[in-house]
């Protein structure tokens, strides 16, 4: 009888470590950017959305070397996304600047980290 009552306990416990590990795993999330004129804005996504776009800082980089560096680029502006025809969209309004630039969204404690690709605006739209 022992060996039956073992049996079922170790059973508990690997389906409960199962069920724990799962519950843990942070949301997917993508930030994505576009530019007209020297205006920034874009989307958070994520299949969890009221975690981790509702209300998501979005950090807006001008890339200054070949690849993305948040360390060494410089922050130029931030919003916070909301709600807007059924998506989280954030902007940046008119920066004034051309160059190159990204967005960038921090992990959360449900949420991953995500940077969009890098765009180039080269004149304010006339």
């Amino acid at each position: 009888m022992p060996t039956v009552i073992t049996a079922l306990i170790v059973g508990a416990v690997s389906v409960a470590g199962t069920v724990t590990a799962g519950a843990g795993q942070k949301a997917d999330t993508r930030v994505t950017i576009k530019a007209e004129g020297t205006d920034l804005s874009g989307v958070v996504k994520s299949p969890r959305p009221k975690k981790c776009a509702k209300d998501r800082k979005v950090t807006v980089f001008r890339q200054k070397g070949a690849s993305q560096n948040p360390a060494t680029d410089e922050k130029i502006a931030s919003d916070t996304a909301g709600l807007s025809g059924g998506r989280y969209e954030w902007s940046t309004g008119n920066t004034g600047m051309t160059g190159r630039f990204y967005a960038r969204v921090a992990p959360t404690q449900f949420c991953k980290k995500d940077t969009s690709r890098t765009i180039k605006v080269t004149h304010p739209l006339r």
